[in-house]
């Protein structure tokens, strides 16, 4: 969409908006019985003493006038010439005699669409005082239209006679519109709807801005580079200030008249200033002059209106000379913006700055509305065009949330997009890895399997082979050679049966394969092993040590020994698994046989798995141990003597 036709759309909505707003303020007018005319009359007075209970209006001095209403003289008291606080008062009385002949209906309502005191109202009913404003004086909720329900018991009956009576510092305020008498059904809905528009909408409006703000500051806090969150947070608190006389004042402040008028009347620079700072960042265009100037403005404004300074004006009192300076700058401030937004291409901008120029028309209407210059029945019109920054702002907001978040989830498509093929990348190098672990695996256990069979089953054939040229053998030590070959081979292919950690497995092999040949020799084998645990680095490469090792132990058994039985036996040492093979043989003298290859090719085999072997022998027999560590430390082999 281009800017001109997203200003159309806009200006669309707005334009369908105020219609219907304007449509719904049209149907809810008023009926009953509609006081126009009053008699008037004009006291000088000094202070504000509580209004007396009961007033006869005859007996009242001075003459009586008829005016027209709404009566609203215009203010005397011109920006700077004193302080209200000590200029002497002014007492207005308004009576109104109902026609006995059209009295109020029974359960009737007075209802006043605006009054403006900057003092004090008190409401008289038949002679009696039947409401006051007590709450504060400059500002006293004069902005609420005041809705009384005139009959609260049943035994009232209906009123014949109201008389009004405003204190105002005399020479400004004073003012009140017409009045209505009726049924709730003929005031209600006018009543809802002006209330609605001069007091529920800027309290939710600036309250709901307020709470957006109070969200952007934690994202600030977060973000600290990004001072935009800063600058909403900071035209929300002063909007929400600048808002409050709209719909504060009926009951007491927080704060002193003079300090509530303080901030009303310089929270409107505050919003020109922070307003043409979010202008900057919009467009991109720095302005130093003209924000120097209304920093200054602010500044002078602030400090020179302040209460505590008996000595310079008074904020209320200097107002007008305020709100026109605000005016000239912030039409200049708006004005520019508008203008480095549009060339800058930036719909927010103009957006922003078209209702700043707004607010700055509309105030001048609102500067006559407040000074009695045209029907103060109508509505202060600057509420709404900040309403509508409220909904510019949060829409400015909102937008850089969307775009944040759409950059977002972008930037997450394309990191999932990457990842994924970063993934793939690593699914397939992991895959050559595996192959290539796998065919050097491969290549390493051809080579550990020829190597022993070389040392084993090869070097056995070539010396039976050499034997046999020679004829130096008969044929019982060939087949006995050949047999030895033979389970050289089937120890050699039992190595590759998978033994997933399991030592018993392993022997149970090993007394399979070796169980004929014992038979055959006349040696029984006692079988007493007991559970041991898993060797976790038991593998095939590391099984073959051990079956050449026990098996080396067996040959020298039935080939030396001379014994008629053989115990195999398991226990659990420490950390170690210990496996022993002890015989009832002749024995012999293990300081000779420590030098013989056999036994030298066990200690190798058992020092290459971290294992230990110890041999025992005397007269009656001799006891063979395997002593196997249960863990490994961090590689594929058992820690070297760790048992």
């Amino acid at each position: 969409m281009t800017l001109d036709r997203r200003l159309r759309a806009i200006l669309l909505y707005a334009g369908v908006a105020a219609l219907i707003l304007a449509g719904l303020y049209w149907i809810s007018r008023p009926e009953g019985l509609h006081l126009v005319r009053a008699d008037i009359l004009v006291e000088n007075s000094d202070g504000y003493p509580p209004p007396p209970r009961t007033v006869d209006p005859d007996a009242l001095a001075g003459s009586w006038q008829t005016v027209a209403l709404p009566h609203a003289p215009r203010p005397d008291v011109l920006p700077g010439s004193g302080d209200a606080a000590r200029l002497p008062t002014q007492t207005t009385w308004y009576h109104f005699r109902l026609d006995p002949a059209h009295p109020a209906p029974r359960g009737s309502y007075l209802y006043i669409p605006r009054w403006k005191t900057d003092g004090e109202i008190a409401i008289y009913v038949d002679g009696r005082l039947f409401y006051q404003s007590h709450a504060n004086l400059q500002w006293n909720g004069s902005n609420r239209p005041l809705w009384l329900a005139l009959e609260d018991a049943a035994e009232t009956r209906p009123p014949r006679d109201i008389l009004i009576r405003i204190r105002h510092v005399r020479g400004i305020g004073g003012a009140l519109s017409t009045l209505w008498l009726g049924t709730y059904d003929q005031l209600g809905p006018n009543y809802l709807v002006r209330s609605f528009f001069q007091t529920e909408l800027p309290y939710i409006s600036s309250g709901m801005f307020l709470a957006t703000g109070a969200f952007a500051f934690l994202v600030w806090l977060r973000r600290r580079r990004e001072t935009l969150y800063l600058l909403f947070t900071a035209i929300t608190v002063v909007t929400f200030l600048r808002l409050m006389h709209a719909y504060m004042g009926l009951d007491r402040l927080p704060v002193s008249d003079a300090w509530f008028g303080w901030i009303t009347v310089n929270s409107m620079g505050w919003m020109v200033l922070i307003v043409h700072l979010f202008l900057i960042r919009l467009h991109q265009r720095r302005m130093p002059l003209l924000t120097t100037a209304l920093v200054l403005m602010c500044v002078v404004f602030a400090f020179g209106t302040l209460p505590v300074f008996a000595w310079m004006f008074d904020a209320t009192i200097a107002a007008p000379l305020m709100y026109l300076t605000v005016a000239i700058l912030g039409g200049i401030a708006f004005g520019f913006g508008l203008h480095r937004s549009w060339r800058a291409g930036s719909t927010e901008g103009c957006i922003l700055a078209g209702f700043g120029l707004l607010a700055v028309l509309l105030g001048a209407y609102d500067m006559l509305l407040q000074n009695n210059l045209v029907n103060i029945e109508g509505l202060f019109l600057t509420f709404y065009a900040q309403v509508g920054m409220i909904v510019a702002f949060c829409q400015i907001m909102l937008n850089r949330y969307t775009k944040a978040m759409g950059d977002i989830e972008q930037a997450n498509v394309v990191l999932a997009d990457r990842l994924a093929a970063r993934e793939a990348e690593l699914n397939a190098s992991h895959r050559r890895l595996r192959e290539i672990e796998h065919r050097e695996l491969l290549h390493q256990e051809r080579q550990r399997l020829m190597q022993d069979m070389h040392d084993g089953l090869g070097s056995s054939l070539v010396s039976a082979l050499r034997v046999v040229e020679h004829g130096r053998i008969d044929e019982a030590e060939i087949a006995s050679l050949l047999k030895s070959c033979i389970d050289d081979l089937k120890l050699t292919i039992d190595s590759m049966e998978p033994t997933e950690t399991d030592l018993l497995l392993l022997l149970g092999t090993l007394r399979f394969r070796l169980q004929p040949r014992l038979e055959a020799t006349g040696i029984r084998l006692r079988w007493d092993v007991i559970d041991v645990p898993a060797l976790v680095w038991l593998d095939q490469r590391h099984s073959l040590h051990i079956l050449r090792i026990l098996q080396e132990a067996f040959t020298n058994v039935i080939k030396h020994a001379g014994a008629t039985e053989i115990i195999l036996k398991t226990a659990v040492e420490n950390a170690c698994v210990r496996v022993e093979i002890i015989d009832n043989g002749s024995g012999f003298d293990p300081a000779v046989a420590a030098g013989g290859r056999g036994l030298g090719n066990q200690a190798r085999r058992a020092d290459a798995i971290g294992g230990v072997v110890e041999l025992t022998s005397g007269p009656e027999g001799t006891a063979f141990a395997l002593r196997l560590p249960i863990a490994m430390t961090g590689s594929s082999a058992p820690p070297p003597d760790s048992c």
